[in-house]
């Protein structure tokens, strides 16, 4: 079962390749508002160079995906946080500096540098009139009140500098549970949590009244904002690198705060707050006057729109592409060959019944990079049961009697299929590969995760910083798609199947 998969898996890396060109540069981000503005930030500072074409990967998800792309070569760069390197991707248990850091990461072929200036470091936070109620002030408060229901962000749950060390430190016995950091300013607000971590740069602290507990045992290091690169990157792209090191020391905390409020609290654009901190405090223009917000039809048919959807039709069709010239002739085998059927539709099915998430993740560790192949990869597998299983079902419900009249004829096994069975079956089939069109075009959404584009990028964005326009912005041509699909199916059913077989 396992060679099966890894056999299906590696057709890919010869119908599916990408080269990455000498001059571009590949920044990326994490799941959250500022990793966000910080990356395209890099990628504007990079661009208005012209040594590279620079391309910004958003929210490629937590830090171990990105770090992973990172070495891996799918990206070139993107803005960490000391505490984490330290802690996270190290796995120091003590303070260490930036040249320790960078002695450390020489071995990976990786570097870090160019400090920007300002400290972001983790939290917990209460509601203010909760906290003035029960009387916490510190992290040791907090920990007399396990009965409180704590929200945590999934990566700060499994982060030795996270939960798992805040709960030993501070004896804690609360049983956390999960909840996206976009979602759960609101759910605090709501009474639905009552403590959940914050990065004290965000913007919604003070919105809702949240009181940041003091960490009076020191448990968080500092998270100062760096940039985490490859150790090629200055030599390689010499004009882009000098244009980066300008922005050592130019982010404030009051500054960062204030951007994570344009996008969150303002609702303007990564690309505007990047474009108005550049022209402002980089090249010492004047303060831009803010944006007008956008109408809801401007953002759905935005600068992105067309680019996103050409992502994610290659995504849904080149996945569909391979999906029909290894599943077709799969239930053809299944259905010729009753010892062949019973392997080859329970590995099909086992494969749909893998969480996205989980294979997504097992195909970019097989491919070694983020983007368009692992997600292609993916959604193929994830397009084979449907396709299998119809042509098995297709085939094997022809009637005995007209196989033997095939027969009967003297026509040879390969005549009586492409003569007789696949058109008797074509119906079923197409049936088949439909449902697989129309299931793709939602399950690409989440190739945003690793990088791949797509309507999913702005599905991501809007959970991250909690807006349901731009989720919409993404949510609404993708179930339109798919209603576009299935109706394409619909007619392509009228004029591929016999007459004789088509419903009257």
């Amino acid at each position: 079962m396992t060679r099966f998969l890894l056999v299906l898996t590696l057709l890919l890396t010869l119908a599916v390749s990408a080269v990455a060109a000498d001059n571009s540069l590949t920044v990326g981000s994490k799941r959250f508002t500022e990793s966000y503005i910080l990356a395209e930030i890099v990628k504007q500072v990079a661009d208005q160079t012209g040594e590279a074409k620079a391309e910004h990967k958003k929210g490629l998800g937590n830090t171990g995906i990105v770090f992973a792309a990172l070495k891996g070569g799918s990206i070139d760069v993107y803005p960490e946080y000391t505490g984490t390197i330290s802690q996270e991707l190290l796995k120091e248990k003590g303070a260490i500096d930036l040249p320790g850091m960078k002695a450390k990461l020489g071995g990976q072929g990786l570097d870090v540098g160019v400090p920007l200036g300002f400290n972001d470091t983790y939290a917990l936070a209460m509601r203010e009139d909760q906290a003035q109620k029960l009387g916490v002030k510190t992290m040791s408060d907090l920990a007399k009140h396990p009965e409180l229901h704590f929200g945590l962000s999934p990566e700060f749950l499994k982060r030795a500098d996270g939960w798992p060390g805040v709960a030993s430190t501070y004896g804690m016995s609360a049983a956390p549970e999960g909840i996206d950091h976009g979602l759960a300013y609101e759910a605090i607000a709501q009474g639905q949590i009552d403590v959940m971590d914050i990065y004290s740069t965000d913007a919604k602290i003070e919105k809702y009244h949240l009181r940041v507990l003091e960490d009076d045992k020191k448990f968080f290091p500092a998270y100062d904002a760096v940039l985490l690169y490859r150790a090629d990157l200055p030599t390689h792209l010499p004009k882009t690198w000098a244009a980066l090191e300008g922005l050592k020391g130019k982010i404030t905390a009051a500054r960062m705060v204030q951007m994570n409020a344009d996008v969150e609290l303002r609702s303007q654009t990564f690309a505007q707050v990047a474009k108005g901190f550049i022209a402002h405090d980089l090249q010492g223009g004047a303060v831009a006057a803010p944006e007008k917000q956008q109408s809801f039809g401007q953002r759905l048919f935005g600068g992105d729109f067309w680019k996103l959807t050409g992502e994610h039709l290659w995504l849904v069709f080149g996945s569909l592409l391979l999906a029909v010239i290894v599943g077709v002739p799969l239930g053809v085998w299944a259905a010729r060959a009753p010892v062949a059927a019973g392997p080859i539709l329970t590995v099909v099915g086992l494969i749909q019944t893998i969480p996205s998430l989980a294979l997504l993740i097992f195909l970019l560790t097989l491919f070694h990079a983020i983007g368009t192949k692992p997600a292609i990869a993916a959604l193929f597998l994830y397009s084979l049961l449907p396709i299998v299983r119809n042509t098995y079902t297709g085939l094997t419900d022809i009637a005995p009697a007209l196989r033997e009249s095939a027969i009967a004829l003297g026509l040879p096994a390969a005549a009586r299929l492409r003569l007789i069975e696949l058109p008797l079956a074509s119906r079923a089939i197409l049936a088949g590969i439909k449902t697989s069109a129309v299931i793709n075009v939602g399950t690409a959404t989440i190739a945003a995760l690793i990088g791949a584009g797509g309507y999913g990028e702005r599905i991501v964005s809007g959970l991250a910083v909690n807006d349901n326009a731009i989720l919409l912005t993404g949510a609404i041509p993708a179930a339109l798609l798919a209603l576009v699909v299935q109706g394409a199916f619909d007619l392509l059913d009228r004029v591929v199947t016999p007459a004789g077989l088509r419903p009257r």
